[in-house]
């Protein structure tokens, strides 16, 4: 590897802002707040990065779902664009679709 052109990959801690859940990992982020974390070593500082979305609050990983509202969809199409159905038959149409 060529020094001096790679950014500073040091550990993390990241905490999720809806959970409060927090975990250690690697990142080239930085911070200016800090955390004491505990390690097989001892309390060490850390910086922390606050994010909106973890595994621990994405609907996808915790199983939860939105719920679709089908009916409505279609109540909101058929106000916006009406039943526009062409007869087969209206003069100047080439042939039924």
């Amino acid at each position: 590897m060529k020094p001096g052109i790679h950014p500073d990959y040091h550990p993390v801690v990241f905490q999720d802002a809806a959970t409060g859940a927090m975990f250690l990992t690697r990142s080239t982020m930085s911070s200016q707040r800090t955390i004491e974390w505990e390690t097989p070593h001892g309390m060490r500082t850390y910086p922390l990065v606050v994010v909106d979305v973890t595994s621990d609050s994405h609907p996808f990983w915790t199983g939860g779902r939105r719920i679709v509202d089908a009916a409505g969809q279609v109540e909101k199409f058929h106000r916006r664009y009406g039943s526009r159905q062409r007869s087969a038959l209206e003069p100047g149409t080439d042939a039924p679709r």
